[in-house]
């Protein structure tokens, strides 16, 4: 199987990855968990290194089918998730986004227990959500980072593409210290 680094970050992954989300979400009903868990291993038997799942996608289960599925093959897979929608707290299902910085926690030191894993990957942003300053949502994250409950840090569905001055002026203070941050290692910025 052919390798991609994404990003500067030298994260590895396979050049085909797994999106795990049509397992028990999205496209009909779940399907039988073990059925689903052997789909996955039966997955990195073939190469492939690189899992998506969101706390959305469930909501939860697709988290948990996907932490049970791989936890026989941790530090040889790239498992990544997703924060920034809201939950109502009955349905579970979405209202709306939320990706202030202690929603972001919330959703990481969730996601740990769910995906059975010290540290996650890679760490997402589902959707921009317009009500906080993404300056607010990469500092979050790099906290997480700085904690080492996670790795890596990136953007799904972005609807701009910040400049580079954008970055520079206002990300990147939030992110130094030796993070990663939109793909980029930041280490001596």
């Amino acid at each position: 199987m052919q390798k991609r680094k994404l990003g500067k970050s030298n994260l590895e992954v396979s050049a085909l990855g797994l999106g795990c989300m049509g397992m028990s979400h999205g496209y009909g009903p779940a399907g039988d968990k073990q059925e689903m868990i052997s789909v996955i291993r039966a997955a990195v038997e073939r190469g492939v290194t690189f899992f998506d799942t969101a706390e959305v996608y469930g909501p939860f289960t697709n988290e948990e089918l996907v932490g049970e599925a791989l936890a026989p093959f941790r530090g040889k897979v790239v498992i990544a998730t997703k924060f920034g929608f809201k939950l109502h707290p009955q349905t579970g299902k979405q209202a709306g986004l939320d990706s202030r910085p202690e929603h972001i926690r919330e959703v990481a030191e969730a996601a740990l227990k769910r995906l059975r894993v010290d540290a996650i990957d890679l760490l997402y942003q589902h959707r921009v959500d317009p009500e906080v300053p993404i300056e607010d949502v990469a500092g979050a994250v790099k906290d997480l980072i700085q904690e080492g409950k996670v790795k890596h840090f990136g953007l799904s569905r972005l609807a701009f593409k910040p400049s580079v001055a954008h970055m520079q002026s206002s990300l990147l203070p939030h992110c130094k210290a030796n993070t990663r941050c939109f793909g980029e290692s930041l280490k001596g910025t």
